[in-house]
């Protein structure tokens, strides 16, 4: 008698996936998983991010969490994959996609990122129909955080709300084979935003291509507000020296460097030596401006755009807007070959908005904010709902080309916001507010930091308004209250003033958080570090415990808890605020210190108060002292009469790095430091180095002396600091870290003497990571550590 087969048995599991996993194609992918291994079930969004009812043969389930892991949709992070036992459903047949279900967030959504290469396939076929759509998004491309009102990632909760889709698009975005499939942002140009070009009078133009149109006034010498993802660029064409003089002026920027956008990385080659991590920074969804080192003729073909300066900014496009104008240019060939070939035209892309202010992203806004800046105005009527200014990184050379490059954050915005940092653990949610200058905010969640888009400078109302704004948004979309609010020591900060005042009005404790504690705190919180560390600090500027100016600092932190000890000699700095806009004042600081005060004059000739200034110097009480490395790169400067006032911030430090990097390697000056170690401090006097400054002829000779004797001298410095503390794991940060001598060289020096060196890559080592450390620190006070 034959053997009766054996009953199947069915699994049913709930299954619960954490991350980024909303408005990243999540769902299509679990349903198409879910139909290859004939399961049977649903998928939702939810609050918390994925939720999933599978039921199948037990291998099938197991083989879909492990596919959840290995195979999710590129813009996907899946942090966490829970499940638990459910009962069988006898009757249930199929795989469907439900509605999304709300309740209390506890997920984030996606960052906006560049066109995909499926949507550039489509954007340039004559026979397709969405041919030329400024639009063009699918769910692995487009706009993600800044048309996101709130959270579950539905259309209804985005600036697309108003847009009813067509039958083709809607059909689209039901059928979940379809990578357009619950795609957002998804449109035609039947159902889509739409372009239209606006005059500066603000009289709409009366064309049937505002893009041909935008493309002709730019090549004519015209500057062009072009409304993007996070907000307006103003662009005109790098290759016109007028045109980019006027938009200098306009704006007030001084010698400050443009930012560039070209075509495609075969144009990009054409300007700067790119590394493979340049390459593949640029070419990233994120879409950040890279810093690379610029070709010799950039200066004369792109006369204007980055002066004095051995890097230029580069960027791809990032929008189907960019790629259309640069399209346009190349003729409309069909197909996306052009783009391999390099093109001749390179726009100025930079930040449309009034000196100081902040971004502008509203149509009626752009015409009155800009007015007086902008010739033209390319809008379109989708809303945008946050303003996030573009990033700006570094690519770390050396990296293997097989992994992502690794960044530094130079500025952290378009492509990285609101993606989580994760913490070393779960802790109460607090609020970080941030520094006065390159403003950010910091909220957390468990084990997750969110860290804002930049906001910019404190010191205009209308960038304080944006960041009661940044604030408000981030608490929507992550949808927690903070327990406590951090902020730092000087009480004269609006960010300050914002904390208290907030922390009043919901009840929590305010802690103030000293500067160069935070920007230590930031690298542990990124690098989930408990243990005691010697934090290096090494920045312009920071209000310190003792009420005096920090920027160059050694801290031992451990938890909430730091002691300094040690810090750089101080240099006077007359004229107070002056003195750190004006390099030449603390030259003069300098030589009066040699006690050469009689050059003072002859030497800054061109300063009408350098005559006045031996005197002032005689004063010690009218010239506070600071232990800040930024004012040493300023004496440098100074020094070397490569800088003597800046027209934008560390424009001094970057002439003269730019100018160490054209000269090559050098030699260290053997006595340009010396370490003192004093019972309550060890200090690192650089006086010595300046001092070998003062009659060098060769101002790029003298600039590579002066880095290369400043690694040696805070190798030298840390090495004893952490002798003297007993601890072997550094941590690195400030401003001054953005210098890439700095960066690179110093971390592998110190390793090499045997110290674990921690550096800041998941936000900013300037002041655009002081939130996170802020965040950090109270954190462990609530904790009770330190």
């Amino acid at each position: 008698m034959a053997e009766l087969p054996q009953l199947v048995q069915l699994e049913r599991r709930i299954v619960r996936v954490r991350g980024v996993v909303q408005g990243v194609g999540f769902r299509p992918f679990v349903f198409r998983l879910a139909r290859d291994l004939e399961l049977s079930g649903w998928v939702r969004n939810d609050s918390e991010g994925v939720e999933i009812e599978a039921q199948g043969l037990p291998g099938n389930i197991s083989a879909l969490l492990a596919r959840l892991y290995g195979e999710a949709p590129t813009l996907a992070r899946v942090d966490s994959v829970e499940t638990a036992l459910s009962e069988v459903d006898p009757l249930d047949r199929g795989f469907t996609i439900r509605a999304s279900k709300t309740g209390a967030v506890n997920t984030c959504i996606g960052h906006d990122t560049a066109v995909c290469g499926d949507c550039l396939k489509e954007l340039f076929d004559p026979a397709g129909r969405r041919w030329r759509h400024a639009f063009i998004n699918c769910t692995q491309c487009g706009p993600r955080y800044t048309l996101t009102r709130t959270l579950p990632y539905d259309r209804s909760t985005t600036s697309m709300a108003g847009f009813q889709q067509c039958e083709a698009c809607q059909e689209e975005y039901d059928t979940p084979s379809n990578r357009r499939f619950h795609a957002e942002p998804n449109a035609c140009p039947e159902c889509g935003p739409t372009l239209a070009l606006y005059e500066a009078s603000g009289v709409r133009v009366a064309t049937r291509d505002p893009i041909a149109d935008t493309l002709l006034r730019l090549l004519t010498g015209e500057i062009v507000a072009v409304k993007g993802l996070g907000g307006f660029h103003l662009a005109c064409d790098a290759r016109n020296p007028e045109a980019v003089d006027r938009l200098r002026a306009m704006k007030g920027r001084g010698n400050k460097p443009f930012a560039v956008m070209v075509a495609s990385l075969a144009s990009a080659r054409e300007w700067a030596w790119l590394s493979v991590q340049d390459e593949r920074a640029l070419d990233s969804a994120e879409r950040p401006i890279v810093i690379c080192d610029k070709r010799k003729h950039v200066d004369h073909e792109l006369w204007g755009v980055a002066p004095e300066l051995a890097g230029i900014g580069l960027m791809l496009p990032s929008t189907p807007i960019h790629y259309l104008l640069f399209h346009d240019n190349a003729g409309r060939p069909s197909g996306t070959h052009w783009l391999d070939v390099a093109q001749d035209l390179v726009l100025v892309m930079t930040s449309a908005n009034p000196g100081g202010e902040p971004l502008v992203i509203a149509n009626q806004e752009a015409m009155r904010r800009l007015g007086g800046l902008a010739d033209a105005y390319l809008l379109h009527d989708r809303d945008i709902v946050m303003r996030c200014d573009d990033s700006l990184v570094l690519a770390e050379p050396g990296a293997p080309a097989a992994q992502a490059p690794q960044l530094r954050f130079l500025r952290r915005a378009r492509g990285y916001t609101p993606r989580a940092i994760r913490l070393g653990r779960k802790g109460p949610s607090v609020l970080g507010m941030g520094a006065q200058f390159k403003n950010t905010v910091c909220l957390t969640r468990g084990d997750e930091a969110f860290l804002s888009q930049h906001v910019g400078d404190l010191d205009n109302p209308s960038v304080c308004h944006a960041l009661d704004e940044a604030v408000d948004h981030l608490q929507s979309i992550i949808a927690v209250s903070p327990e406590a609010i951090a902020h730092d020591l000087s009480p004269d900060f609006y960010s300050t003033h914002i904390a208290r005042t907030l922390a009043d009005a919901i009840g929590v404790p305010a802690f103030a958080v000293q500067h160069h504690h935070a920007h230590i705190a930031a690298v542990l919180a990124e690098h989930g570090c408990d243990e005691p560390v010697l934090g290096v600090a090494l920045d312009g500027f920071g209000l310190g415990s003792d009420g005096t100016a920090w920027g160059g600092e050694l801290l031992r932190v451990e938890g909430a808890a730091f002691e300094r000890v040690g810090h750089l000699s101080p240099l006077p700095m007359p004229g107070g605020d002056a003195a750190a806009r004006e390099p030449w004042r603390m030259a003069a600081a300098v030589l009066h210190h040699l006690g050469a005060a009689e050059r003072i004059a002859s030497r800054f000739n061109a300063q009408a108060a350098a005559p006045m200034l031996s005197g002032l110097l005689d004063k010690p009480r009218l010239c506070p002292p600071s232990t800040s490395l930024g004012r040493v790169f300023d004496a440098a400067a100074g020094l070397l009469g490569v800088c003597e006032v800046m027209s934008y911030e560390a424009e001094a430090a970057m002439v003269l790095e730019s100018l160490s990097s054209a000269y090559g390697a050098a030699l260290a000056v053997p006595v340009g430091w010396r370490v003192r170690l004093r019972e309550e401090s060890i200090d690192l006097d650089l006086m010595p180095l300046l001092a070998s400054l003062v009659d060098e002829r060769n101002a790029a000779r003298g600039a590579a002396a002066f880095h290369a004797t400043l690694v040696a001298a805070l190798e030298d410095w840390i090495v004893q600091g952490a002798r003297r503390c007993g601890i072997r794991t550094v941590a690195l940060s400030g401003g001054c870290m953005a210098n890439r001598q700095l960066a690179l060289v110093l971390p592998r020096r110190l390793a090499g003497r045997g110290l674990t060196v921690l550096t800041a890559r998941a936000a900013p080592s300037n002041d655009g990571g002081i939130a996170l450390g802020q965040a950090w620190v109270a954190i462990n006070r609530l904790l009770g550590q330190g």
